[in-house]
Order: structure tokens, then C-alpha cells, then sequence
């Protein structure tokens, strides 16, 4: 993924769009898409500002309600794995992949391994 263009740009963009320019020729003049113009524009008149938004989405912790639960059966079944703690999730009505699970226990420190005499 790419890096956003400058602050700088962005706003000389949008004020030669402000001044009465067409889209296309502000495009051109300065080397972006018609489009990247356009949603300038329209940032700048709903926000007020030309910055752009964050790169990456916007996930909701969906595990994070579930925290405690997690913590207690990982205490109460050491030889629990990521699919078990799925499926005891679903169980519970939250629908997570595999993936979800063992993000959220690697963002919150929280390990647990089969034998725990072994490093």
C-alpha cells in the first residue's frame, strides 16, 4: 500500500478547485487522478480539513468483550487449542476465525502451550 500524498499538495489541490478551476484540469496541472481531486474536494468541504484518514481500516475489537472468558478457559484447560477456544466462542454466539483468535491472544500477551515444561 502506498503512502498518502502530502498535506501540501492536497491543499493547493482543493484551493485551485475552490478558486473555479475544472477537476480535470487541476488533475492534470498537478499530476494526480480526477478522482483523488474530487474526494479532496469533498473531504475538505464536509470536514473542513484536507488530511487524510487512516491507512488500514477500522476493526472493531470483537474479542475484547470476551476477554475474561478467554483467560478463564485457557487457566481451566491448558491443552486447549485456537480451534477449541472457536468453537467455545461460537458456542457463545461470537462467530471469530481461527486467525481472530490467535491474533487477539498474541496482541494481549496471553500464551499458552501444551507442554509447559519445554521452553
Amino acid at each position: 500500500m502506498t503512502a498518502p500524498l502530502s498535506n501540501d499538495l492536497r491543499e493547493r489541490v482543493v484551493a485551485a478547485v475552490l478558486a473555479g478551476e475544472p477537476s480535470r484540469r487541476v488533475a492534470s496541472r498537478f499530476g494526480v487522478a480526477v478522482s483523488s481531486v474530487v474526494k479532496w474536494s469533498q473531504r475538505y468541504r464536509s470536514t473542513g480539513c484536507v488530511a487524510p484518514g487512516k491507512i488500514g481500516g477500522h476493526r472493531k475489537p470483537l474479542l475484547q468483550p470476551h476477554r475474561d472468558f478467554i483467560i478463564e478457559r485457557i487457566g481451566q484447560t491448558p491443552h486447549l487449542t485456537l480451534h477449541g477456544l472457536r468453537k467455545e466462542l461460537a458456542a457463545r454466539g461470537v462467530k471469530v476465525s481461527h486467525n481472530a483468535v490467535w491474533l487477539f491472544l498474541r496482541r494481549e500477551g496471553l500464551r499458552f502451550k501444551k507442554n509447559p515444561v519445554r521452553p
